[in-house]
């Protein structure tokens, strides 16, 4: 089997990922990653997708009444003298308390990114199609955050670690296609939000990029070609 299919592989760079890949699948697919770039590179793909969404979510807090709520769901009614761990563990013993344990932190994690999957928050429209990028810092940190629906032609940016913009000088953004010269989409500023109106949809400005670049140069240097990248990061699709 031809593992480095395109379709396949991000097919198993997903469940990899999202960990959902087990066993000898998983023990495959990492010796596949350890000898194959495109392998590696769709892994951290990956990766960066799941991260852009952990950081566009906003945590909400549930109802302290929710969880007695999905308790009462799932375990019924425990005995007033059994603590709720004492009643799992009775319903369930040996190697079957492991699975129900997994089953609680899965439903745990996905409550906690995704409530409005438990009708914690309200509930809102679909991700529309867009164009994100997630960049990090040379400690791997992440430090920008770039967004834009698939259609439109504003570019939104927001600074997740400050950075450092001495006077005179200027953060620029820019795009690097696979093929042909970078170019500019834009400045931002060392902290906070701001949006880019860019000359044309994103569909036709980012089709062909999947690396977003970030330079400080003087004001007064011509925006033709970028210096040394300080932040760097994927431009992916989101659809």
């Amino acid at each position: 089997m031809n593992y480095l299919r395109p379709e396949l592989l991000d097919q198993l760079a997903r469940e990899y990922v999202l960990g959902t890949l087990a066993g000898g699948a998983r023990r495959r697919f990492e010796a596949i990653a350890r000898d194959a770039a495109e392998a590696r590179q769709a892994i951290l793909a990956w990766q960066e997708r799941l991260a852009v969404l952990e950081l566009s979510h906003v945590p909400v807090q549930p109802p302290v009444g929710n969880w007695a709520g999905i308790e009462r769901r799932l375990f019924g009614k425990p005995a007033r003298s059994a603590s709720w761990w004492q009643a799992v563990g009775s319903w369930f013993p040996g190697r079957a308390l492991g699975g129900v344990a997994a089953g609680v932190l899965v439903a745990v994690l996905t409550l906690r990114s995704a409530p409005e999957w438990a009708g914690l928050e309200e509930r809102s429209e679909a991700l529309p199609q867009s164009y994100v990028g997630l960049l990090h810092d040379a400690q791997d940190k992440p430090a920008l955050l770039a967004s834009s629906r698939r259609h439109g032609r504003q570019l939104t940016l927001k600074v997740l670690a400050p950075l450092s913009v001495p006077p005179g000088m200027v953060a620029r953004l820019w795009a690097v296609p696979k093929t042909g010269a970078p170019f500019l989409l834009g400045t931002l500023p060392a902290q906070g939000s701001t949006s880019i109106d860019m000359p044309d949809t994103s569909e036709r400005l980012l089709f062909n990029v999947p690396r977003l670049g970030v330079t400080v140069e003087s004001a007064d240097v011509a925006a033709t070609a970028p210096g040394a990248f300080v932040l760097t990061g994927s431009c992916v699709k989101l659809w």
